[in-house]
C-alpha cells in the first residue's frame, strides 16, 4: 500500500511530492483495480492544480479585497481582518481517509454492510474547502463599552455583512452553492433568499463551542471552489486558542477515526487502506521529516514555509476601526 508518508523523507518540495505520490498511487491503483484510490488522485490532482497553476489566486483575493474595502467604508468603528489560506498537504490527506473511515464506519453499523464505490464517491466529492477564506470582526471597547450589548452588536454586523456578502461576490464571477439544509440558520437576522446558502454555527452552535458561518463559492474564472467563514472575534478566539480549536479538534477527529472494532479487517479494503494511511498520519513525528522549507523541534514547534502542515496563506488584510487606520489604498 502506498501512503504520504513513504515521501516525506526526500528532502523534496512539497510539490514534488504530492506529484510522486499521485502518479504512484494512480499506477497501483490501476494495476489493482481500486476506485477508492483513482478518487483519492483526482482529489490529489485538485491540490496540484492549487499549487501549480495559482496565478488566479491574485485575481481571486484581489475580489476578495473589494469586499474589504466595501467593509472598510460600511462599517468604519469595525475593527476587521481577512485571512485566505490553502488547505496544508498533511491535512487535506487527513480529512480524506478520514472521510472514507467515517463513511464506511457508519454505513456499515447502521446497514450491516459496505457502501457501493458510487455511493462513496459521492460522499468525497464533497470537498470544497481546500481554499479558505475567513472575515473576523470585532467592535472595539472604545465604541461600546458593555460587553453583552457590544457582543449583540458584532453579532448583528456579521448577519448584516452576510447578507450582503453573496450577491457582492456573485456580481464578480463566483457562484453560491446551497448549504443542502446543513446547519440550516434560524436566525431573523440571515435574510431568507441567502439562509439556504449559509451553514449557520453561531444558531447550531457545536458542542465544544464553535460559532461561525461558513458559506461555498465556486470561482466560475479559476474553475474552484473556497469557503468563506464569517466570525467575531470572539468566536475566532474559541475556535483558535479555545475549546474548538484545531488541536482540539483534530484530537477528536483522531478518537473518531481509531474506531475500527465494528470492520472486520480484510473485509473491506478501502476501510482498511484508508484507516492505515490516517494512523500513519498521526503518528507522524514532525520533527524527523525532510521536506523543503519545512522543519519542526517537535509537533508543536513548527516552521512550516511550504504548506506541508499548516497550510500557505494567500492573505491578510487589516482594518482597525476608525481613528486609527483611515488610509484604505
Amino acid at each position: 500500500m502506498i501512503t504520504l508518508n513513504d515521501y516525506l523523507y526526500s528532502g523534496d518540495t512539497v510539490f514534488k511530492i504530492l506529484k510522486k505520490y499521485a502518479h504512484d498511487l494512480q499506477e497501483s491503483a490501476v494495476s489493482n483495480q481500486n476506485e477508492v484510490d483513482l478518487i483519492h488522485c483526482r482529489f490529489l490532482m485538485q491540490i496540484m492544480d492549487l499549487l501549480e497553476h495559482n496565478d488566479f489566486l491574485t485575481a481571486q483575493s484581489q475580489k476578495i479585497r473589494e469586499f474589504y474595502k466595501y467593509m472598510a467604508k460600511e462599517y468604519p468603528y469595525l475593527s476587521f481582518a481577512f485571512k485566505g489560506r490553502i488547505k496544508s498537504l498533511i491535512r487535506a490527506e487527513a480529512k480524506f481517509n478520514g472521510y472514507v473511515v467515517e463513511y464506511i464506519y457508519d454505513y456499515y453499523e447502521k446497514h450491516a454492510t459496505y457502501p457501493s464505490v458510487v455511493e462513496l464517491g459521492e460522499k468525497l466529492n464533497c470537498f470544497r474547502d481546500l481554499i479558505a477564506y475567513r472575515i473576523v470582526i470585532s467592535m472595539p471597547k472604545c465604541h461600546v463599552k458593555d460587553k453583552k450589548e457590544r457582543e449583540n452588536q458584532e453579532i448583528k454586523y456579521l448577519y448584516e455583512i452576510a447578507n450582503v456578502l453573496k450577491d457582492f461576490l456573485e456580481e464578480r464571477g463566483f457562484t453560491a452553492e446551497p448549504a443542502g439544509g446543513v446547519k440550516k440558520s434560524t436566525s431573523e437576522l440571515l435574510r431568507e433568499e441567502v439562509r439556504p446558502y449559509y451553514r449557520d454555527y453561531i444558531t447550531n452552535v457545536d458542542p465544544d463551542g464553535y460559532r461561525s458561518l461558513h458559506i461555498t463559492f465556486f470561482d466560475n474564472s479559476a474553475k474552484c471552489y473556497m469557503e468563506m467563514q464569517l466570525r467575531t472575534k470572539q468566536m475566532d478566539d474559541i475556535a483558535e486558542i479555545g475549546p474548538a480549536n484545531h488541536l482540539g479538534y483534530e484530537k477528536k477527529q483522531e478518537s473518531e477515526r481509531r474506531r475500527r472494532d465494528a470492520i472486520p479487517k480484510g473485509e473491506c479494503i478501502y476501510f482498511d487502506e484508508a484507516y492505515e494511511r490516517g494512523m500513519q498520519l498521526q503518528q507522524l513525528e514532525l520533527k524527523d521529516l525532510d521536506v523543503n522549507m519545512f522543519a519542526a523541534i517537535n509537533n508543536s514547534l513548527i516552521n512550516d514555509g511550504c504548506g506541508l502542515y499548516r497550510g500557505r496563506l494567500i492573505l491578510p488584510y487589516e482594518h482597525l476601526s476608525r481613528f486609527q487606520n483611515d488610509l484604505i489604498d
